[in-house]
Parts: C-alpha cells; sequence; structure tokens
C-alpha cells in the first residue's frame, strides 16, 4: 500500500492536528516529499512532535522512513512542470554541473551497495539460454534499449529490440514470445503503462522477464523473474539514466567474458568489414 492510500486508510480515526497534515500531503505531495520535519510543520501549522507522531502513526518508525515512502510515491507520478519546478527550487544559486555530477556519483555507489547480486546471475543465465531476447523499452527509456540492444547483437543472433510508437505495432513484435525466451524490460518513473503490459504478456505467455527498474514501487517488480534495480530519483524533468546504464554496462560485460570466443569471432569479422567500408575513422 503507498502512502497515501495509508494516509486514506487511516484519515478517519486521526486526531484534528494529524488531519491537518493529511489533507497537507495529500494535496502538495509533490512538496511535501522534500520537506523536513520543520519546514512541515511550519507549512502546516503544528508542532514537530505532531509530525513525528503522525509519521508513527501512519506506521513509518521514523520521520525519514515516511518521507522516503513519500519521495517513491512522488517520483512516478510528478508532472514535467512538477519535476521543473522541483530542480528550480533545489538547483537555484549553485553549481548546476557540480551538483548534478554529484548526484549521478550518489546513486551509482548506491546501486552498488543496494543491488542484488544473485539476481544479476540469474538475468545473465537467462540471457544466456534463451532461445530469443526480447528488449523492451519506451520513452526515455528507449536509449537504454538501444544501447543494450546494440552490443548484445555482437553477442547473439536473436535479439530483437522492442521500440514502437503505438500499442499494436509493440504487440505484434512480441506475440511469438515463448517459454524459451527472455524478455527484459527497463522502466523507470514515470513508468510506461505500455512496458508493463508487455511484460505481463510475456510473463502469461511463460516467458522469463528480467526487470531493470528503480525500486520497490515499480510495476514491473511484481512481473520480473530476476530485478535489477538502479537508482534515478534526480528532481528534474530530464530522467537521470547514468545509473542504469552502468546496470546495463555491468551485463554487457558479464555477458561477454561468459561468451568470450564467440565475441572475439564476431568483433574480428565486424571489423574487417569496417575497414573494408571505411566506417571509422583511421587517421589516414
Amino acid at each position: 500500500m503507498d502512502i497515501i492510500s495509508q494516509i486514506n486508510k487511516t484519515y478517519e480515526n486521526m486526531s484534528k492536528r494529524h488531519k491537518l497534515l493529511a489533507e497537507f500531503i495529500r494535496e502538495n505531495f509533490d512538496k511535501a516529499a522534500y520537506m523536513n520535519v520543520e519546514q512541515l510543520s511550519n507549512a502546516v501549522g503544528v508542532s514537530e512532535a505532531t509530525v513525528v507522531r503522525f509519521s508513527a502513526e501512519l506506521g513509518y518508525g521514523k520521520f525519514q522512513h515516511l518521507q522516503r515512502a513519500l519521495q517513491d510515491y512522488a517520483k512516478s507520478r510528478l508532472t514535467s512542470v512538477q519535476r521543473m519546478d522541483r530542480a528550480y527550487d533545489l538547483y537555484q544559486g549553485t553549481d548546476i554541473l557540480t551538483s548534478v555530477l554529484n548526484a549521478d556519483i550518489e546513486k551509482i555507489k548506491a546501486t552498488l551497495s543496494g543491488i542484488d547480486r544473485e539476481a544479476f546471475s540469474g538475468a545473465i543465465d537467462k540471457i544466456l539460454n534463451a532461445e530469443n531476447i526480447y528488449i523492451i523499452g519506451l520513452r526515455s527509456a528507449s536509449s537504454l534499449a538501444g544501447f543494450l540492444g546494440y552490443y548484445l547483437n555482437h553477442m547473439f543472433s536473436n535479439v530483437k529490440v522492442v521500440n514502437s510508437a503505438s500499442a499494436g505495432e509493440m504487440f505484434e513484435q512480441i506475440f511469438r514470445v515463448g517459454p524459451n525466451d527472455a524478455v527484459i524490460g527497463i522502466s523507470f518513473p514515470r513508468y510506461s503503462l505500455r512496458t508493463v503490459r508487455a511484460l505481463k504478456y510475456a510473463k502469461k505467455m511463460g516467458a522469463s522477464v528480467i526487470g531493470i527498474t528503480d525500486g520497490e514501487n515499480s510495476p514491473i517488480l511484481a512481473i520480473s523473474d530476476h530485478t535489477l534495480l538502479a537508482k534515478s530519483d534526480m528532481e528534474f524533468f530530464v530522467d537521470s539514466l547514468v545509473a542504469p546504464l552502468s546496470v546495463i554496462n555491468a551485463l554487457v560485460v558479464a555477458l561477454g567474458m561468459k561468451r568470450k570466443d564467440e565475441v572475439s569471432d564476431t568483433l574480428q569479422k565486424l571489423e574487417n568489414i569496417w575497414q573494408d567500408n571505411d566506417v571509422y575513422d583511421n587517421g589516414k
């Protein structure tokens, strides 16, 4: 149950002051998600102790836990305009280059400390043994899907990148998916409904689903057999995909090590083709 649903469920039994907090959070979740105890108490007009008790009443041991739950709720629902407003408040008057790069560094560190190593190994095994490999990533995630597909195509002859403008065309590309196939779904806030539906279809058809997403509130978490979590919660209208790309890099390298001889042969053939057709500038 998300935090707003939890608030709605317990609202009628709340005290008067707790109802004031509940109403403010429901109406201003995009702002409340990034307020500390003092800021939230001042905004609502209640004491800091009331804010702490409110958090405990909802089942969160500490206010920080409530804040994280609220941020998880907000990041998948914020519109581009709300994210732009948030970024303006956050970065106004700062060194934007330093702030953004440091934020991305922290996301990679958090991803490394939290990623499931067994899920990573399981994903590699499923891909290596798949009859067909489908990669689904729409909207901003399409860049990640294309990157992954580009390199997997150097290793496997059975890779299909699904990236279509319409739901009908997308399902036309995956309707043959079956129990011996692996489907890699990539989705980050705001989550693509078409990606979710495609992964549900693949799961229904018996395929192994590998999810690359951001956290426990992701709708593809429950669908995936193996989930690789990467932090992407940048408060801006541009999605931060640095950590997801690092996870994909690791996945590609690990697969390459497992298929070293085949990959080497393929790359040598490609090098000959590239050289014969002047694909790259060799400085001549």
